[in-house]
């Protein structure tokens, strides 16, 4: 079944009372028991499940053909519970390029609990296996990572983690099931921030866990996700169900609409480097070719004249809206070293660039003005 027709089969509910085609939202906190004290449905209290929660990871897992997958509010709660799942004294792979609030969750928090970590450029396999320890129990991979958009082999890492007896967990955020599905490759986990393609309009804020089997990992995700409570609400997972009825449209017009823009400026003499995997000059093009089917709609670029520079582009831009976050229906720009604050290390001349679904020519047009 091709993945548009799954997306469609996968949000599909049948609404017995009413047969109403289009899902209905489930608002209430709690559900009543039948006259032997049962519950005929399976619902209790909505921190537990929720009809319009429990579509959404069914919708979920499908797409990244895993067993199961659990549901949260964000993304970061999501990332946070995974890492909740490791013990004390735990050691974790992580990128050196990747979502700030990743490494900052895992040193500001879970460093005091016990839980180490090293970063490691995931593109250089010789460093990722050198960097094991006896105690490694996960690597966490962002491929194309954030902002520098590193290719990582997924299949390589995944068989690396597998002889040294670690879980491999995919943040697939930026590719989307769309383009890349890294179970397939034989990765244990895979983690999104909802919030991002697959809402699409920046209106809600999401995460999940998509688990390969329903082992014991899945289930201790499960287990903190329903006691700790950092649940979606009712109204935000029928938003992502409606989403993911339009992912492989939107996804895919981004991603050619991406691929124009970074052609353009790849020849444009003031910008110092595209760091975009569908450029055949990107490192990680062949990889990128490999395992994913687009390289994404999301793009970074960096200008020759330092940090005033991108300020300055940033400021002119027209088409574009200057704001953090990606993902969806419209473009737009940051300057990513602002946007993560003094402890940044993302090069100061660098702007991301999320694409969205306007004309292409006119989202060149408009960087090519900026530009000057």
């Amino acid at each position: 079944m091709h993945f548009e027709t799954r997306a469609l089969q996968a949000t599909r509910t049948h609404d017995t009372q009413t047969s109403a085609v289009a899902t209905p939202i489930y608002l209430s906190t709690t559900f009543e028991r039948n006259e032997e004290n049962l519950l005929p449905n399976g619902f209790i209290y909505s921190r537990t499940a929720n009809p319009n929660r429990d579509a959404l990871e069914k919708a979920c897992a499908a797409l990244e053909g895993g067993e199961v997958a659990v549901a949260f509010a964000s993304g970061q709660a999501a990332t946070t519970t995974l890492l909740q799942c490791l013990r004390p004294h735990d050691h974790v792979l992580i990128p050196d390029d990747a979502y700030f609030g990743t490494p900052a969750i895992l040193q500001a928090h879970f460093d005091h609990w016990g839980l180490t970590c090293t970063k490691v450029d995931m593109t250089d396999l010789e460093a990722v296996s050198a960097a094991f320890q006896a105690n490694t129990k996960l690597v966490w991979v962002e491929t194309p990572s954030n902002p520098l958009l590193k290719i990582a082999d997924l299949q390589a890492i995944a068989q690396l983690a597998r002889a040294h007896n670690a879980r491999c967990v995919c943040d697939n955020t930026w590719a989307t099931p769309v383009l890349q599905r890294p179970l397939e490759h034989g990765f244990d986990a895979v983690m999104h921030a909802t919030t991002k393609y697959f809402g699409g309009h920046s209106d809600l804020l999401g995460g999940c866990l998509v688990f390969k089997q329903n082992g014991e990992l899945a289930q201790r995700a499960r287990q903190l996700q329903q006691l700790g409570g950092a649940v979606p609400s009712a109204f935000d997972c029928w938003l992502l169900l409606r989403g993911i009825k339009t992912l492989a449209l939107r996804v895919r017009q981004q991603s050619a609409n991406a691929a124009q823009l970074a052609a353009f400026l790849a020849t444009h003499p003031r910008v110092e480097r595209v760091n975009y995997p569908g450029l055949e000059s990107h490192v990680g093009y062949e990889i990128a070719q490999r395992q994913m089917e687009m390289a994404g709609a999301m793009l970074s670029f960096q200008l020759k004249d330092g940090a005033a520079a991108a300020l300055l582009v940033k400021s002119k831009v027209q088409l574009f809206i200057r704001a953090t976050s990606l993902g969806g229906v419209e473009s737009l720009i940051e300057h990513r070293a602002t946007a993560e604050g003094p402890l940044s290390t993302t090069p100061p001349n660098l702007l991301r660039v999320s694409v969205g679904l306007e004309h292409p020519n006119d989202l060149i047009a408009d960087l090519a003005q900026a530009l000057g």
